[in-house]
């Protein structure tokens, strides 16, 4: 291992740099830059497909400071023997806060009373910005996995009427599992918290969100994609959908080709918006433990051990290993 290339896209907050240093070459930036590269701690801005992979062909892993994997083709590296690695729980607990955050935002219109006290047209209590009250309304989320499975609880412990919906996972204990569009058709709040898969993809769309109760919120904290960010608009326009609060976007989806070049502008003006740039998991400590957790993977994967966080058995080690689950955790959220 002693001297391995290892390619970092960007240094994080210098901890996992420093592990990675004692036993290795380190380089930060391109992983194109260094073809002789034997491991690549990636995060979410990068793209790690089969060009990539033929550039770099002495690679042995590629380790996501990450939860998700849908910007790594995975098949690609299994094929060429690359493991694949991420994070599966350590962001799970924050982006989870950062959802409730985004509901409650959202649902008291604090973007708008924010604004109207800075305008200076606030001169005291006045009636009007009415909200809507978590606590006894009809709740969905939509994904039981590390962040759909907290968001339930504790949407449940304010006392919301909460369900959810996901095929692959059992619901939190107490909490109801209904099919998607029954759950949409009694939730006047849903949090998205899914993965970006073939099935997810759009699930979200027009035909869906009208079975919404009228006014209902909607909060997007898993993929961009998994929400068609134009009928959100158009419901946000037509006064069909309440509220619209999300941490991700479509055009943050590397793994699709025609994703969109930005956030629809329709969805920045609208007033009953509220955004953050993917700050789900952007607590210092979490960040530097994620970090930690790929930087530990890769000098596995270069001690000849099985990584931690592995989702892929590489075509050159199967014959080694069991077979691993049937759903991995990466593509849960």
């Amino acid at each position: 291992m002693s001297g391995a290339r290892v390619v970092m896209t960007q240094a994080g907050d210098g901890r996992a740099l420093e592990l990675l240093r004692r036993a290795c070459a380190v380089t930060v930036g391109d992983p194109a830059a260094v073809p002789d590269a034997e491991a690549l701690l990636a995060f979410m801005p990068e793209r790690v497909d089969a060009a990539l992979l033929d550039r770099c062909p002495r690679l042995r892993i590629v380790a996501g400071a990450l939860k998700g994997a849908d910007n790594v083709d995975v098949p690609a590296c299994t094929e060429r023997g690359v493991w694949v690695t991420v994070v599966p729980d350590l962001l799970s607990q924050p982006t989870a806060e950062l959802a409730l955050a985004l509901l409650l935002a959202a649902a008291r219109r604090l973007r708008e009373g924010d604004a109207l006290v800075r305008s200076g047209g606030f001169d005291g209590w006045r009636p009007g910005l009415h909200g809507m009250q978590l606590a006894g309304t009809p709740a969905g989320v939509l994904g039981a996995g590390g962040v759909g499975g907290r968001v339930a609880r504790m949407l449940a412990a304010l006392g919301a009427d909460v369900a959810v919906h996901d095929p692959a996972a059992d619901p939190p204990e107490g909490v109801a599992s209904l099919d998607l569009e029954p759950l949409l058709a009694r939730s006047r709040a849903v949090v998205a918290a899914l993965p970006l898969t073939a099935r997810t993809r759009g699930l979200l769309d027009a035909e869906r969100l009208a079975l919404l109760p009228a006014g209902a919120v909607l909060v997007n904290v898993g993929r961009g994609s998994t929400v068609d960010e134009a009928a959100v608009a158009a419901a946000l326009e037509s006064g069909r959908l309440g509220a619209y609060a999300a941490d991700v976007f479509a055009f943050e989806d590397l793994s699709l080709p025609d994703r969109p070049a930005g956030i629809d502008p329709a969805l920045l003006r609208h007033p009953r918006t509220v955004f953050t740039p993917h700050v789900g998991s952007a607590v210092a400590d979490v960040r530097a433990r994620i970090e930690e957790h790929a930087a530990r993977s890769i000098l596995q994967a270069l001690a000849g051990e099985r990584p931690d966080g592995a989702i892929n058995r590489p075509v050159a080690v199967q014959h080694l290993e069991s077979p691993g689950p049937a759903a991995p955790a990466w593509q849960r959220a």
